[in-house]
């Protein structure tokens, strides 16, 4: 699904990679481009909530043509998240990375990156920002950076940098969805799991379900038990207990 020949456009500033490649989409410029800021000055999130965009960080967004289902496109962040643990375990060590679904990597139990997808047809727009160099303050939930678990004197990958580290373990993970279905990515993304076996709360509108994180089922969805019996998720937002 994603094309290992597409190009890498860099701005020094814009208002977000996604709304550009949405932009882009709606005039018809469909050929496959990656789109990288140094700075955004209106990033955005899941939810149409808002992405603080610091400078050191990663924001990209890859554009693409697709004929594909919209279920196997939505696998797309699960890979976005397997390559991103994979890059920052070869930066600091395994054990750190963890996934929470559905499109958060955390390090050391906060959030260091988000991932989200955009679509208008035969089109589509895999988004994500990395804390490479620094993290928000005052979220609904911890965050960090990876500068924060590096020694004092060694300094944050620069994002470009990062993203060329990133971007073939995504393309190896898209082409094996495509040859392999979602199956062996879904054992590599349970394998970091972050919450399975907790208590949680899913909040969906203005409906919250109870329960416990019991894994993650064939099509992607979150598995809950509940006192009523498992459910599967297909969206929401996810709060431990801890947090709940």
């Amino acid at each position: 699904m994603i094309d290992a020949g597409a190009p890498v456009q860099v701005f020094d500033e814009i208002d977000s990679t996604i709304l550009e490649a949405r932009r882009r989409a709606e005039r018809g410029e469909l050929a496959p481009v990656w789109l990288i800021a140094r700075r955004q000055t209106a990033g955005r999130g899941r939810r149409g909530r808002a992405w603080s965009s610091l400078d050191g960080n990663l924001f990209a967004t890859l554009l693409f043509t697709t004929d594909r289902p919209p279920a196997e496109i939505a696998l797309l962040g699960f890979a976005t998240g397997v390559a991103m643990a994979e890059s920052f375990d070869e930066i600091v060590g395994a054990g750190h990375a963890t996934l929470k679904w559905p499109n958060d990597v955390f390090l050391d139990g906060a959030k260091a990156a988000g991932i989200m997808l955009d679509s208008g047809g035969a089109w589509a727009a895999l988004a994500f920002g990395v804390n490479l160099a620094a993290a928000p303050e005052a979220l609904d939930q911890p965050a960090t950076s990876l500068r924060a678990l590096l020694p004092p004197d060694v300094a944050a990958p620069e994002p470009l940098h990062f993203f060329a580290h990133m971007r073939p373990k995504l393309e190896r993970w898209s082409a094996r969805i495509v040859s392999e279905g979602f199956e062996p990515l879904r054992a590599a993304w349970l394998a970091r799991a972050h919450g399975l076996g907790q208590a949680a709360r899913v909040l969906q509108g203005d409906v919250a379900l109870e329960g416990r994180i019991a894994g993650l089922s064939p099509r992607g969805e979150l598995e809950l038990d509940t006192a009523e019996g498992r459910r599967l998720v297909a969206a929401g937002d996810v709060l431990l207990s801890s947090a709940a």
